[in-house]
């Protein structure tokens, strides 16, 4: 009999593999990967050396070790952590809009395939639907939801009042740790995105991975 981790991870493998298969039915490139270590390859053999990179603040990126790699490996990475004004931020936020590959991760996915974030100012949903080339999604299992309504309600009740604690915001949810469906300034709970199909087919390529990442 199989002890605990080892049955979440038999349940990830196999569902993993499901979804993406399901993915690719709705016109996403899509692979199951069991390992940080594997999808981080994986996301690295999708871009070359002459691609513009630019992120869509994704932990599961950096947790996975996919910003440190590409850096470390001389790739054209533009990072806005690593500007010194508000206005070399905001400059390399909009360079997503014309990179050839922009990093992301989603707050929740669904058993059908279907891909759901929320977002505060509107840069990441924004750079996902239009503009680079190539979006790349890196996501962990743990974000894995039963349906639409059931995703949602994860990215707004899990994933935002995270980040909004860990963005230290003043909303509501970053003093509580709990959605109090707030309309504060800063809200983390803006922009709602739900991805149904890919268009034009593969530009959108999720990389699913068999680990408890992200929020």
């Amino acid at each position: 009999m199989a002890n605990y981790n080892d049955a979440f991870a038999l349940r990830n493998d196999k569902a993993g593999e499901v979804i993406a298969e399901r993915m690719r039915k709705r016109h996403f490139q899509a692979w199951y990967c069991k390992t940080a270590e594997e999808a981080r390859d994986k996301a690295i053999s999708l871009i070359s050396k002459e691609d513009t990179i630019t992120f869509g603040g994704s932990y599961t990126a950096e947790q996975i070790g996919l910003l440190s790699a590409l850096k470390e490996g001389g790739y054209r990475v533009f990072d806005r952590k690593e500007a010194k004004t508000l206005e070399e931020k905001e400059e390399i936020i909009r360079k997503a809009f014309s990179s050839d590959v922009f990093i992301t991760s989603f707050n929740a996915f669904t058993e059908d395939g279907q891909l759901i974030n929320i977002d505060g100012n509107g840069n990441r949903v924004a750079a996902i639907a239009y503009g680079p080339k190539s979006v790349i999604a890196v996501i962990g299992m743990n974000k894995l939801t039963g349906d639409v309504e059931d995703a949602f309600d994860r990215a707004q009740t899990i994933a935002a009042p995270v980040n909004a604690q860990r963005l230290e915001l003043k909303s509501g949810c970053a003093k509580t740790g709990l959605c109090c469906d707030c309309l504060a300034e800063d809200t983390a709970c803006c922009y709602y995105q739900r991805i149904r199909a890919c268009r034009p087919a593969g530009k959108i390529k999720v990389i699913l991975i068999g680990e408890d990442l992200g929020f």
